[in-house]
């Protein structure tokens, strides 16, 4: 039986877990990794890429640095959860908001000294990522749409992070992050309609609180008919490989999405579209070893060769 202290203890850092959302930063990191593979380095041997020290100091500072990102914006949205989300909220007060702070500074002290060794313009880029995480928590994500754009493009800049240092600038992979800019900023939206009580009580002047939630269909609507353009792009004129039947499944995906969004009216029917698109874009990351499902196969001969 566990005592008492190490019941609170483990208590603390479930909480702790919730708060920097880490089954959000494992996905992530997995993404990353493929997207290395698959997307950023596809004449690289797989095992090659993940055995790259550099890379997984870049990937590891990145969740870090992220992990930061999720305690400052909790910081920030202390009060406005305790409306929107009050059970978890509960959970994540079992922190001091002081000893988050301590292991915010903490996490992003050690993301930017990692990556000295790896070059001090990986250090600047990701000391910049993090003051834009801190600003955005602050000041940007209470305003209308401009918090939408900015928190959709700060879920982006990890991966560009990735792309400068295999340098490479081939044209379909800004097609790639095009579509996945749309639908991450057409999820924050949603999130934004899922929080409109607590967003109104504290001021935030997100679109629903400013506009109305029929003006944000209008504008989502609008994000679903664009999201169709890259994946014309992607499957028409680039060679992605299997992965075209992900697109061709987020097109019916996406026209079922719309349809169920103009019939919502409740929190409950957003939070449900909201899940919806994230399992698309979850889907979307392991569908990136479609592109080239034969890296797989050669990885398994790889390993067996060596065993």
């Amino acid at each position: 039986m566990l005592s008492r202290k190490n019941k609170i203890l483990l208590a603390k850092i479930f909480s702790l877990f919730s708060v920097v959302r880490g089954y959000n930063i494992l996905i992530i990191v997995i993404a990353q990794y493929l997207a290395s593979i698959f997307i950023f380095a596809p004449e690289k041997r797989a095992l090659d890429v993940i055995l790259d020290w550099r890379l997984f100091l870049i990937i590891f500072a990145s969740s870090l640095a992220i992990a930061g990102g999720y305690i400052i914006n909790n910081f920030y949205d202390a009060e406005k959860d305790l409306i929107n989300r009050p059970i978890k909220s509960m959970l994540d007060r079992l922190v001091s908001q002081a000893t988050k702070l301590r292991v915010y500074f903490a996490l992003n002290f050690i993301s930017v000294l990692l990556l000295i060794p790896v070059s001090i313009h990986a250090s600047i880029f990701f000391a910049v990522y993090i003051f834009l995480l801190w600003f955005y928590s602050h000041k940007l994500k209470k305003y209308p749409l401009v918090g939408n754009l900015t928190a959709s493009l700060l879920a982006m800049l990890p991966f560009f992070g990735i792309l400068m240092y295999f340098q490479s600038y081939y044209i379909g992979i800004f097609i790639h992050a095009f579509f996945l800019y749309i639908l991450i900023l057409i999820r924050e939206l949603l999130k934004d309609m899922e929080n409109i009580k607590g967003d109104f009580a504290n001021d935030y002047q997100t679109i629903p609180v400013r506009f109305g939630e029929s003006v944000v269909k209008q504008v989502v609507s609008v994000l679903v008919l664009i999201a169709f353009i890259p994946i014309y792009v992607l499957v028409s004129y680039l060679d992605i490989g299997y992965m075209n039947y992900y697109f061709y499944l987020s097109c019916t995906v996406l026209i079922v999405f719309l349809i169920m969004l103009w019939k919502a009216n409740s929190v409950s029917e957003y939070h449900k579209l909201h899940i919806s698109l994230k399992l698309l874009i979850l889907l979307g990351v392991f569908s990136i070893m479609l592109i080239k499902p034969d890296v797989l196969v050669s990885g398994k001969i790889l390993l067996e060769e060596t065993l």
